[in-house]
């Protein structure tokens, strides 16, 4: 546990990426198995204390500290686990020396063979036997936010520095991740050398996905707009079919198996072999019905199971994009145009409700393109994407082959109502901002809440939104800060968004995508700042 707790404690006070990849390394490298596995995955986000619930852990608390006297500590920390790790009293028990802290394996290997009622006791005593910096480590673990600025990606890159001269690729990482389990064992074995490649569990794993560069100011002079095709870039999320020996996944872009919650989809595969697409709700353009939003998208997002009604309401399909095996086949190698024929006669023949291709757009220029991206023939359209037409499929963002250029962001004039802490580095300062717009109400004008950003601006900006929340609170729920917003005083944001919708989910009515804070406008007062009106009419020109 101490190695791990060192690491953590390293790894929150070095900002740099290839420092981060540096202390990672060496952890691999010098931790034995199965603890370095155990901390593998509680980077890469697939470790799971059972039974070890943040409610549970804040009642603990609760036993040794008075309520209030909490609360306060928690509201100046802004981390739970930071705030129990610091407050935490064992009394008159003696910690265990360093050397002799319980293992990070046998910690979790512990709590996950406890039964229910015996987790609050198991918790109790490891914290007041563990010194600070394991508390704060196992309290991370427990709550499972690790916020420390070391992505999943940078995990496994990790893994292919610490194998030297044995020369693992993260790509290859990438392929055998989704088929392995903690604490990976076999996967060490096989980047030291000691072992052979691991024998994969599912053959319908999931491949590392190719990405685009956004276009940026002169991107596109320096190209032959002959040597590119483009297709519309749709508003839904990026997902990849596996299907291989009777086994059917679906992936998100990021590799997690969102089978579950799309059986629709996954009962409707009728092929072997890897697609690369967008996974949208409404209907193909082959059953002529309309594609919804990605409001609409959301309602089957991040379930574990669906019901018939759901299924039905929201029914789910796939706009393939390409095609990295066709059958056993790896294509990848191939060029675009190569992939896209043979994609074109597989989605031809799968079932039309569940399966179609993504169409491509004709232009003869880059200013015609420019047109038909501003003014696309769908709402749920947000862009256009540009792919080198004899490009190869190659994991990651490369320059040059692929392109995404969306419209234009909405803007609005807002005004900031909320603040709350954010975490990690930021754990000290208010960062998360609640944002509203005018609207008329009973007693008249009001602010009606639209949404929530937590970045876009600089660290200079985020100073001098801290200091408005701290001298400008009138109101606290928890962790939450109402700030003064009237008419002639507050504080007034330029808000980016990429689309907007309807949502009953909203007071407001509405629901943002992708919201960013563009600019703070210190020349503004609240007044004269966006009225609800103006969203809705947004979402009627969309429609």
């Amino acid at each position: 546990m101490k190695a791990f707790a060192t690491l953590l404690d390293r790894l929150v006070l070095t900002p740099a990426r290839n420092a981060k990849l540096t202390l990672l390394a060496d952890y691999f490298r010098t931790t034995p198995d199965p603890d370095r596995g155990y901390g593998l995955a509680a980077l890469a986000g697939t470790l799971d204390l059972k039974g070890v619930k943040p409610a549970l852990l804040k009642e603990l608390a609760l036993e040794r500290l008075d309520p209030v006297l909490f609360q306060y500590s928690y509201d100046y920390v802004g981390d739970l686990a930071e705030t129990i790790a610091l407050i935490w009293d064992g009394g008159a028990k003696e910690r265990v020396p360093s050397d002799t802290q319980p293992r990070l394996s046998e910690v979790v290997t512990r709590m996950n063979a406890l039964g229910r009622t015996e987790v609050r006791a198991a918790v109790r005593d490891l914290l007041d036997h563990l010194d600070h910096s394991s508390r704060f480590a196992f309290l991370k673990l427990a709550t499972g936010g690790l916020r420390i600025g070391v992505s999943a990606r940078l995990a496994k890159q990790a893994l292919a520095e610490m194998s030297g001269e044995n020369g693992k690729d993260v790509t290859e990482i990438e392929t055998l991740w989704h088929g392995l389990t903690p604490p990976y064992t076999a996967l060490f074995a096989w980047l030291e050398g000691r072992g052979e490649k691991p024998v994969l569990a599912t053959p319908a794993i999931f491949h590392s996905v190719m990405l685009a560069n956004p276009v940026e100011d002169g991107d596109l002079e320096k190209l032959d707009p002959r040597d590119y095709a483009a297709e519309w870039k749709w508003d839904g999320i990026r997902v990849q079919i596996s299907a291989f020996g009777g086994t059917r996944k679906l992936y998100s872009r990021s590799g997690d198996d969102i089978s579950a919650a799309f059986p629709d989809v996954i009962d409707a595969i009728s092929f072997e072999g890897v697609i690369d697409g967008e996974l949208l709700v409404g209907g193909t353009a082959r059953s002529n019905s309309a594609t919804r939003t990605f409001s609409d998208l959301q309602q089957r997002l991040n379930r574990k199971t669906v019901n018939t009604k759901l299924i039905e309401e929201y029914p789910a399909f796939v706009r393939a994009y390409d095609l990295l095996f066709q059958r056993d086949e790896d294509i990848r190698t191939q060029t675009y145009l190569d992939r896209r024929t043979r994609l074109a006669g597989l989605i031809e023949t799968a079932p039309h409700d569940r399966f179609d291709l993504s169409p491509l757009v004709a232009f003869e220029s880059w200013a015609e393109l420019d047109q038909l991206r501003l003014a696309p023939p769908d709402p749920v359209i947000e862009g256009v994407m540009i792919k080198r037409t004899d490009s190869p499929y190659q994991a990651g963002r490369l320059k040059g082959p692929w392109f995404k250029w969306k419209r234009d962001p909405f803007n609005v004039d807002a005004v900031m109502m909320y603040a709350q802490r954010g975490h990690g580095k930021r754990s000290s300062y208010y960062s998360d901002f609640t944002f509203g717009v005018w609207t008329e109400g009973p007693e008249g004008e009001m602010l009606v809440p639209v949404g929530k950003a937590y970045f876009g601006f600089t660290d200079a900006e985020l100073e001098v939104l801290d200091k408005f929340v701290r001298d400008n609170t009138v109101e606290r729920f928890g962790p939450v800060r109402a700030v003064r917003a009237e008419p002639g005083f507050g504080f007034v944001l330029e808000v980016a968004f990429e689309g907007i919708n309807r949502s009953s989910r909203h007071k407001s009515g509405v629901a943002m995508r992708f919201p960013r804070i563009a600019r703070l406008r210190a020349d503004k007062l609240p007044r004269d700042a966006d009225r609800l009106s103006t969203l809705l009419a947004m979402v009627e020109a969309k429609a």
